[in-house]
Parts: structure tokens; C-alpha cells; sequence
């Protein structure tokens, strides 16, 4: 079942250009790890050092191999300077019968 995993970050202001050319470089390498079916990235539009990233994976599977691949040899290790808090990830799945 495909799931969806939402991952909140919040970052120092001063910190924002330096985010979004790692997330230019990293989002490449999610995009194209098997099993994602995309990712969007949102930024608030009244704080734009507060960003929501939204990913969709084929399976929780696939959603785990990516969280292993992360933590381990795929980490990006010069995120943590930039964050103002710790990374808030949130999983969903499509609740058919609603």
C-alpha cells in the first residue's frame, strides 16, 4: 500500500540558502531512490525558514529502505547546523473506507 510521510523542518533563518542548495543536491538522490513516487517541497509563506516536505512511497517498504539509507551512508550531515529544532516526520496512508 502506498504511504505518504510528511517531514516538518524548521530552520535558523540565517540557514535557508544554505537548505535549499543541499536540498537541491539531496532531493535528487530521494527522487530517484527506488520506490518514491515523488516529493514536493512546501515553504511557508510567512516563514519561509519553516519548510514541509511531502513524499510518497510505493510501500512502507520502500519508505524504510529510504530511512535506512539516510541514517546511514546517504546521511546529510551538514543539515543539523542549519536546524532551529528537531525534524518532525509524520507517516499516512489512504484510509479507503471513508
Amino acid at each position: 500500500m502506498p504511504i505518504t510521510a510528511t517531514l516538518e523542518l524548521k530552520f535558523k533563518p540565517e540557514s535557508v540558502d544554505a537548505a535549499r542548495d543541499i536540498f537541491s543536491r539531496e532531493l535528487k538522490a530521494t527522487r530517484a531512490f527506488d520506490g518514491c513516487l515523488g516529493v514536493e517541497v512546501l515553504v511557508d509563506a510567512a516563514d519561509p525558514a519553516r519548510w514541509l516536505l511531502i513524499e510518497k512511497w510505493e510501500s512502507e517498504e520502500h519508505d524504510a529502505a529510504y530511512r535506512t539509507f539516510r541514517a546511514g551512508p546517504g546521511a546529510i550531515t551538514d543539515l543539523g547546523p542549519l536546524l532551529a529544532g528537531a525534524p518532525v516526520l509524520t507517516k499516512y496512508t489512504v484510509e479507503d473506507s471513508i
